[in-house]
């Protein structure tokens, strides 16, 4: 009997409907025309049900393509693209969320998520409450009206995790949808529906592209949720364009590849960083003293780019600052997950609900990206250098675990 193929190899195979394609043309076309009336009409006919050429705005050859390779990586039914993250998340509230409904969200969200929720799905009389990050007490939330669990793992910013195999039960037991923003683990990580959730939203701006030069969204689906987002889909005309398809594609050959060497970068500054007297702690969880370390062992098969850390006591915002703005090699930018190393302050005044989710002293991101971690290290360790002198933070040796 035949193993089954490994996801890297998977991902270079995904996505090639014609024998002899490398790579799929790009196909652009906004009208398909038809040798009958009858064709024509047999074509809208069934096109309810299946996934026929029929008009550029339903997809093309490049986009049904990216769509089946999204399929493939998230282990799910069906796909659909659009032109951002933010349009996909904002689809999928409005495909299954009406008027009188209820959905609890993280409260460690993307901020313009928490938005979104505080004015659109109010103006339509959506109810909207947060949970604790690490999915505390979700179960007493849930209400009559609930119909939703709108998860992020790890959330955005400070990375818990709620442990999205409790939250999909949680789910099923209410007959309330399960929604996971999977952008952190680009869904070669982390593949939500196989732990139970019905949606797996992704910014396809972030690794999946992986070279800074796109913007786009996808959501892979179950069966059973498929046909309500197809509908919302169409009706509030999300399409991509063929090259932004093609470019996304062409990234996900390379993904498994570019993420292993982030989380080696990654890693590799996060000992570093735990040596220093200035930093009071680095989120990532797969750090072994991270709190969420033990839910990511359970569902992650990796980590990316992304750490976070918080500066001792003594040091300022404004400090912060003018270490950032001494960087060399970082460049001040929010859309990680190209090949670029990046940072930005971290604010979470605005970007929390809940008073125990909002943890004290100056913050910042950074992703780590393709350049020698080394060389990173150093840029780092000469911004540091203009920091308080005083400023200190206790430390624990840095586990074995993470010696690269």
């Amino acid at each position: 009997m035949n193993k089954p193929l490994r996801p890297a190899t998977r991902l270079l195979r995904a996505g090639r409907p014609h024998a002899g394609w490398v790579n799929t043309p790009v196909t652009r076309a906004s009208t398909y025309v038809f040798d009958s009336v009858a064709s024509w009409r047999d074509t809208r006919a069934r096109r309810e049900q299946e996934r026929l050429p029929s008009y550029g705005a339903r997809g093309t050859d490049s986009t049904h393509a990216l769509e089946d390779a999204l399929v493939e990586l998230e282990q799910g039914h069906r796909a659909q693209l659009y032109p951002t993250g933010q349009a996909a998340i904002a689809v999928v509230l409005l495909a299954y969320l009406r008027s009188g409904d209820h959905v609890l969200v993280t409260d460690a969200v993307y901020e313009p998520v928490r938005r979104f929720c505080a004015g659109h799905l109010a103006r339509l009389g959506i109810e909207v409450s947060f949970y604790p990050p690490d999915g505390t007490g979700v179960a007493q939330l849930l209400r009559p009206n609930t119909r939703m669990i709108y998860a992020e793992s790890p959330g955005s910013l400070t990375y818990e995790m709620p442990g999205l195999r409790q939250l999909a039960e949680l789910a099923r037991q209410h007959d309330c949808w399960m929604a996971v923003d999977n952008t952190w683990a680009s869904g070669l990580l982390c593949q939500p529906l196989a732990l139970g959730a019905d949606i797996s939203i992704l910014a396809a701006t972030k690794y999946l592209g992986g070279h800074a030069d796109v913007m786009m969204g996808a959501v892979v689906t179950n069966a059973r949720a498929w046909r309500a987002l197809e509908r919302a889909s169409i009706d509030f005309g999300q399409t991509v364009g063929a090259d932004d398809a093609y470019l996304v594609l062409r990234g996900m050959r390379s993904l498994p590849l570019r993420l292993a060497q982030h989380a080696r970068g990654a890693l590799r500054v996060a000992e570093w960083l735990q040596g220093r007297a200035e930093v009071a702690r680095v989120l990532c969880p797969a750090l072994p003293g991270d709190a969420a370390h033990a839910v990511w062992r359970r569902e992650c098969a990796g980590t990316n780019g992304l750490l976070t850390l918080e500066f001792a006591a003594g040091i300022s915002d404004a400090d912060m600052e003018r270490a950032i703005d001494g960087l060399r090699l970082f460049g001040i930018g929010a859309s990680w997950g190209g090949f670029e190393s990046l940072v930005v302050p971290v604010q979470l005044a605005n970007a929390r609900s809940l008073p125990a989710s909002r943890p004290h002293g100056a913050m910042l991101r950074l992703h780590i990206g393709l350049e020698d971690p080394d060389d990173l290290i150093a840029d780092l360790e000469q911004a540091f250098a203009t920091l308080p002198a005083g400023a200190r933070a206790p430390h624990s040796p840095t586990p074995d675990s993470l010696r690269i």
